[in-house]
């Protein structure tokens, strides 16, 4: 928990806080631990980076991923490509390293690593256009790096380089498809059964995304892409208990940061890095100023993006754990110099991630592409009402939200949803049409299964744009009848349960008023508008 806090307060990347504590408790560190299984490490180490894949996947918004998702598949495989020969080539002309440990080298730390690039991006305002791009690559770009590393680690010369890219580009279609399927499967089942307690929500999606990979992995597919997949699909399919599920899997996604890390310092042994420092600090320093500049700005050339965005991107390549996991690969596969490969690795780790994740927001600055933190979301929280076949929002009012000073009535919810209580300062009460609502209210608002979609897109819509959306170009969500022209008929809208009662809302366009009155935004008023 320290060390969370101290992270988050300096800005550096948590992963070094979390290896500092794995190397002061292993061998040449204060308790003298001698640990040396990397076998035990690889395994669990592919475990968290599986929570830690789904919980990057939940976290990331459709709408901000979709535009950029060409440009991220292209980063992730093509541009890891090119950053695998640049990098191969460095390591063997410049360090000396045989062309088998080199190659090892430049895929193992061409990839970049979701858990750093989620933490840091995530407090940095960056345009969603990059953050999409950077946070898709991250959450891509393992697949491809586990395949080339296991091949690079095999025993015997690698065959036909046109085949292992074919297996390469199979195994990524298998985990794709499978992904996408088990998160949508999972995401439909999820939306219609209720389950019978709130907090088995977050375990079923924890669960549905564990088993994507395995489904991914045991299908001879890539697990990881699975994994992730499946989880950005659940991540935006409105699910119920959505905010106790996020939290939930985000103490999750730490807890597998913790464990690795820790167990990444302890397999370490400090007094052998000595000799690796340099040839760590050559390898890193091309692949930072050279191979990812080169990977980015050639993979990215068709989408048209400005020079300085791509700088940025480049420089926010951030490495992490991924890269000193894949390094225990050769360990395992008794690759010969795969010691010193992973001592190159975690010292290159270190290095650079200790420059690079807190300039990141310097440089963003320097180029003038610093975006203003984005106002908060509304919030809405689902649960489902079995019985009436139906389910109850729980709606939060943020700070910035433009549905303060708006009435219950001008929500104009669909047929077949209703506000049936507000809850403000510790207060609750039934709203009538004319209650205004305020900045910190909780609504409950009860909508039928048709409808459900409907009452929350109008409801976001009104967030965004007040009580005028959908006259002034802001989406009011399928459900709302009327035009600017012509308002439509009056809206019936329904509580379900309530026996048939029913508040009929007349609604007309908004026109500037004159007010004779205090405006009813009480539960005890009578005030009215003329």
């Amino acid at each position: 928990m320290a060390a969370v806090r101290i992270s988050s307060r300096s800005g550096l990347p948590s992963l070094l806080l979390y290896l500092g504590i794995g190397i002061a408790l292993g061998q040449d560190g204060i308790f003298d631990v001698k640990f040396d299984n990397a076998e035990l490490t690889q395994v669990i180490g592919y475990a968290a980076l599986v929570v830690i894949l789904a919980e990057g996947g939940l976290g990331a918004k459709w709408k901000e991923v979709r535009p950029v998702l060409p440009a991220a598949a292209v980063v992730s495989t093509v541009g890891v490509g090119i950053s695998v020969g640049i990098t191969a080539a460095a390591a063997h002309y410049l360090v000396g390293l045989d062309w088998r440990q080199a190659l090892i080298i430049g895929a193992v730390v061409s990839s970049t690593d979701a858990a750093a690039v989620f933490s840091v991006l995530r407090r940095v305002p960056l345009p969603s256009r990059i953050t999409g791009v950077l946070e898709a690559e991250s959450g891509f770009n393992d697949a491809p790096v586990v395949i080339l590393v296991v091949a690079f680690s095999a025993v015997g010369p690698v065959e036909h380089w046109y085949l292992l890219i074919g297996e390469i580009a199979l195994e990524l279609a298998i985990g794709a498809a499978i992904g996408i399927t088990v998160g949508w499967l999972g995401s439909l089942g999820l939306r219609h059964v209720a389950l019978p307690a709130s907090g088995l929500y977050p375990i079923a999606v924890m669960a549905i995304a564990v088993t994507a990979y395995a489904a991914g992995a045991m299908a001879h597919g890539s697990g990881f892409l699975a994994v992730y997949l499946a989880a950005m699909i659940l991540g935006n399919s409105k699910l119920p208990h959505w905010p106790a599920t996020r939290g939930f899997a985000d103490g999750l996604g730490w807890l597998a940061q913790i464990g690795m890390f820790v167990l990444l310092g302890l397999l370490v042994t400090p007094h052998d890095l000595v000799d690796d420092f340099w040839p760590a600090v050559v390898v890193g320093l091309v692949l930072t100023m050279v191979a990812r500049p080169l990977s980015v700005f050639l993979s990215l050339a068709p989408f048209r993006l400005p020079a300085r965005e791509k700088v940025l991107m480049s420089w926010a390549g951030l490495r992490g754990a991924v890269p000193i996991i894949l390094a225990t690969i050769p360990m395992v596969s008794g690759v010969e110099g795969s010691t010193r490969i992973f001592n190159i690795v975690f010292v290159l780790v270190i290095v650079y991630t200790l420059i690079q994740g807190p300039t990141l927001p310097w440089v963003a600055d320097k180029l003038k592409i610093a975006d203003e933190p984005e106002p908060d979301d509304l919030g809405i929280e689902s649960a489902p009402l079995e019985r009436l076949r139906g389910h109850l929002l729980s709606v939060g009012i943020p700070a910035k939200s433009k549905m303060h000073g708006v009435e219950v009535g001008e929500l104009r919810l669909p047929a077949g949803a209703a506000v049936t209580l507000v809850v403000r300062e510790e207060e609750s009460f039934v709203p009538s049409p004319t209650t205004v609502l305020r900045r910190g209210d909780e609504l409950l608002v009860v909508a039928t299964d048709p409808v459900r979609d409907k009452a929350e897109a109008r409801l976001r819509a009104v967030g965004e744009g007040g009580k005028l959306a959908g006259w002034l170009g802001t989406s009011g969500g399928s459900g709302v009848s009327g035009t600017p022209g012509n308002p439509g008929p009056p809206v019936l809208t329904k509580a379900p349960g309530t026996g048939g009662s029913a508040v009929r809302q007349a609604v007309k366009p908004v026109r500037p008023v004159k007010k004779l009155g205090p405006a009813g935004d009480a539960p005890t008023t009578n005030a009215r508008r003329s």
